[in-house]
């Protein structure tokens, strides 16, 4: 496995994390599905195993599913090897007071007392300029100071622009945004990679495959990829383009199957 310094923080990590939102499921007698949790142990603990550092998931993950079954993955001794993400979900914000009861919930379906990465879920305009007036920075301050999370940090989805306002206004330790090929003039953008790297924020890429388009392609376009390198696969491509950015740190992939992890595992070895 990959490992590169994560900014300044003084640890390395690996540079593919796993993202829990598109855990396998299973289909149950009634119809109805639920997620496989014996499966998405197994999978977890196996990327850990080889290597995997850092594990992300968010309140409504999975019908919020995910932070309670992310918590009894992570026992046995897998939570001291990962850096553990999970984020706090604005729309459920209405007052200060309610910052602290949301993360205190969160920890206990993590069964966790801290959490490395605390993240403001998908931040844009409207969003900042709320949790600014309920007072989220010193929310944050705090939750670091009474040891609940070891960094800030947010994820977005906006405009450069608003990217610009909320990184250069708080003593953020992590962002995270939407990024690929495709999206190189979208949301944050390369003009947002590079300022953080510039601001030393270390950086987290989701949506490396723009959640599956990139796995298929057109007939055309998937055969000129393929005879500049007929052993990479679809997402391999997408992978090795992101690892050659500099200032991406880490790239999130939301994996649902073995055969997905083993092959996303295989680009960063």
């Amino acid at each position: 496995m990959q490992y590169v310094p994560f900014g300044d923080l003084g640890f390395n990590i690996s540079r593919l994390g796993f993202g829990m939102m598109r855990l396998p499921k299973v289909t149950l007698p009634d119809g109805s599905t639920a997620l496989d949790e014996a499966r998405a142990t197994a999978m977890l603990r196996s990327a850990i195993d080889q290597g995997l550092s850092y594990v992300d998931t968010a309140y409504p993950y999975c019908d919020g599913q995910s932070e309670p079954l992310v918590g009894r993955i992570l026992k046995d001794g897998y939570r001291e090897r990962v850096k553990l993400a999970t984020k706090l979900p604005i729309w459920n914000v209405e007052t200060r007071q309610d910052m602290d009861a949301v993360l205190d919930e969160q920890l206990k379906r993590l069964d966790v007392p801290y959490v490395d990465f605390y993240l403001l879920h998908a931040l844009g305009r409207e969003r900042w300029e709320k949790m600014k007036a309920l007072g989220v920075r010193e929310f944050l301050d705090s939750a670091v100071k009474d040891g609940r999370i070891r960094y800030p940090a947010f994820s977005f989805h906006d405009d450069y622009e608003v990217f610009r306002d909320i990184l250069t206004s708080y003593d953020w330790r992590m962002a995270q945004i939407q990024f690929n090929y495709l999206d190189i003039r979208h949301q944050a953008g390369l003009h947002g990679i590079r300022l953080a790297r510039a601001r030393r924020v270390p950086l987290v890429v989701m949506e490396p495959l723009r959640g599956g388009s990139l796995c298929k392609l057109p007939q055309e376009q998937e055969q000129k990829l393929l005879a500049l390198h007929p052993d990479w696969t679809l997402p391999q491509w997408a992978f090795r383009f992101l690892q050659g950015i500099p200032g991406v740190t880490m790239i999130l992939s939301g994996m649902s199957s073995f055969e997905q992890m083993k092959d996303n595992i295989a680009t960063f070895q």
